[in-house]
C-alpha cells in the first residue's frame, strides 16, 4: 500500500461517515475525501462559524452536527441527533478530534482535559452510537505516535493524584485511544459483532495541534510554533491518508493500527504501524474500559 493515496479511495456511495473535530485539519480533509467519493458525511463540530466554513470546503453530501466532546451532555444529544437523521444507519465512525499538551483543564465533568477530550468523549459517542453502526461498519480511532510514551494510569486517569504533566496527559490520552480501540474489537468479536474497530496515527502532520498547544501558553508562540511545524511536517492531505485507508480500504481487518510508512512512521503512505506492548496488554485495556464506563455512566456496548 506505500503508493496508496486520497484517489484509491474506493466508491462510497451509499455509505454514511460521522467524522469528529471535522472543521479543520485531519478531520476535515478525511470529510472532504470521503463526501467526494459520494458518502453521506456528518461533521462534527464544536464551533458553529468554523463549521460552517469547513462545510463550504466539502463538495458533495455533508451535513453539519454540533458536538462539544468535553461536555457528556452535548456528547449525548448529538448522538441522538445522529441516530435519528441516519435512522440508525451509520457505516464509518471516526473519532477524530482530539488536543494536545493544554495547561491542566477540566471539562464540564470535571476530567482533565485531554483524557476528557481524546479519550472519554470519544468512548461515550462510540458507546451511544453502537445501536446505529450498522454490520460491517468500522470505527477508526486516532492514536498518535506519542502513545508510546508510558504507560497508562487507568486508576487517576485525571491527575488528582499525580503532579500535572501536559505532554503525559497528552501520551497517556493516545494510548487510552489505543487501548480502546483494540478492546472494542476483541469485544465486538466476543460478541460476535460485525464490527470493525480499528486505529490510525498521522506521523508528523500539519495540523492546529501544534500552534494551539503553544497558544495555549502564550498567545504569541502561535505563529511561531505554526511556522516551525510547517517545516517538520508533511501536508494534511498526506496525514490524512492512515484513517482515509482504515475507514475505506477493503483489506483492513478488525484490531489493526495504521499509520505512514516511511521515516519511523513520520510521513508517507500508510502502513501497519507499531503498537506498543503497553497498547496491546488486554488486562489494562479491560480495566480501562471498565473505568471509562464508570466516569461517563454510559453503557458499554458490546457489554
Amino acid at each position: 500500500m506505500t503508493r496508496w493515496s486520497g484517489a484509491d479511495v474506493p466508491d462510497q456511495r451509499g455509505r454514511t461517515v460521522l467524522v469528529t473535530g471535522a472543521n479543520s485539519g485531519l478531520g476535515l480533509e478525511t470529510a472532504r475525501v470521503l463526501a467526494g467519493r459520494g458518502a453521506t458525511v456528518f461533521m462534527a463540530y464544536r464551533d458553529p462559524e468554523r463549521g460552517r466554513c469547513a462545510l463550504e470546503r466539502v463538495a458533495g453530501s455533508a451535513f453539519l452536527v454540533t458536538l462539544d466532546l468535553a461536555d457528556l451532555t452535548s456528547v449525548r444529544r448529538a448522538a441522538a441527533e445522529i441516530r435519528e437523521r441516519t435512522g440508525d444507519v451509520l457505516d464509518v465512525l471516526v473519532n477524530n478530534a482530539g488536543v494536545m499538551a493544554t495547561p491542566r483543564r477540566r471539562t464540564a465533568d470535571g476530567f482533565e482535559l485531554q483524557i476528557g477530550i481524546n479519550h472519554l468523549g470519544h468512548a461515550a459517542l462510540t458507546w451511544l452510537l453502537a445501536p446505529a453502526l450498522r454490520p460491517g461498519a468500522r470505527v477508526v480511532t486516532l492514536s498518535s505516535l506519542a502513545h508510546r510514551g508510558g504507560g497508562l494510569a487507568v486508576d487517576d486517569l485525571n491527575f488528582d493524584r499525580r503532579p500535572y504533566n501536559a505532554v503525559t496527559a497528552y501520551s497517556q490520552s493516545k494510548l487510552a485511544n489505543l487501548l480502546f480501540a483494540l478492546e472494542l474489537d476483541r469485544r465486538a468479536r466476543a460478541a460476535g459483532r460485525e464490527l470493525v474497530s480499528v486505529a490510525a496515527h498521522p506521523g508528523l502532520t500539519d495540523t492546529e495541534l501544534v500552534p494551539n498547544s503553544a497558544r495555549s501558553r502564550l498567545p504569541l508562540l502561535g505563529p511561531l510554533a505554526k511556522l516551525g511545524n510547517k517545516l517538520i511536517t508533511q501536508g494534511v492531505r498526506s496525514g490524512a491518508l492512515p484513517q482515509l485507508y482504515a475507514s475505506t480500504a477493503p483489506d483492513v481487518s478488525g484490531g489493526e493500527y495504521l499509520g505512514p510508512a516511511w521515516l519511523a512512521e513520520t510521513r508517507g503512505a500508510p502502513a501497519r504501524a507499531w503498537c506498543s506492548g503497553a497498547a496491546r496488554d488486554p488486562e489494562t485495556a479491560a480495566r480501562l474500559w471498565e473505568r471509562t464506563a464508570e466516569l461517563t455512566g454510559v453503557t458499554p456496548d458490546p457489554a
